[in-house]
């Protein structure tokens, strides 16, 4: 008998509506505050220490993040467009029902942060630093990523899109349900952490040989 197809199980991203928001032309952003339903376009907050600050509801066009501290920042039902930041200093930050479209970042330190029904569409990101994060129900498509590094991660239900990736680093991860299909990648790293990892046959061909080189095979 045949085995049956694998059952996979999909992110679980509600559609994010955000109506009604109050415009603030001239946001006074400052540390530990909460913000709730509020819209900024083309805001800077680069260099701005938010460490601990909570955004709810708020939708965000254009801001500048470069060199913010935003160390456990809280954003929930938020929408970022077109974000900028060379330098992004978000360390264990949490994000709820977000939306990102089109970032642009750099060296982006994201560690230790917990992700929980978040969408990534397109952009640019060089380094992305996800070491020790917990991610559930993450979808990443249309992104170009120089280096994505989930070493120690906790993922669930995460899909990398149609997404082209430098060097993938999986050390220490723990993977259920992350789907890579239909992505490029060019280097991988922590293949003993890659149980759970979803993979079609061309990106199997591609694995195989460092799979082999990991266990010690010699294919001759």
């Amino acid at each position: 008998m045949k085995p049956g197809k694998p059952r996979i199980t999909a992110p679980r991203l509600p559609d994010l509506r955000l109506d009604d928001l109050q415009e603030d032309a001239d946001p006074d952003f400052r540390r530990g505050e909460r913000y709730e339903g509020r819209a900024y376009r083309q805001a800077v907050a680069d260099g701005l220490d938010l460490a601990g600050t909570d955004f709810v509801e708020c939708s965000f066009a254009g801001v500048s993040f470069h060199e913010t501290q935003l160390r456990g920042a809280g954003f929930r039902d938020c929408v970022l467009s077109d974000p900028n930041a060379p330098v992004l200093t978000a360390a264990r930050a949490g994000l709820t029902e977000v939306e990102i479209r089109n970032p642009r970042w750099g060296s982006a330190e994201l560690y230790e942060g917990r992700w929980q029904s978040v969408r990534v569409d397109g952009g640019k990101l060089d380094y992305v630093n996800l070491r020790g994060a917990t991610l559930v129900d993450v979808q990443i498509s249309d992104c170009i990523i120089g280096e994505l590094d989930l070493g120690a991660a906790a993922a669930t239900r995460v899909v990398l899109k149609d997404c082209t990736i430098g060097a993938l680093d999986f050390t220490g991860a723990r993977l259920k349900d992350v789907d890579l299909r239909g992505s490029e990648f060019r280097a991988v790293s922590g293949l003993g952490s890659v149980a759970g990892l979803v993979v079609d046959e061309r990106q199997l061909d591609l694995l195989a040989p460092l799979l082999a080189a990991h266990l010690g095979i010699t294919v001759a």
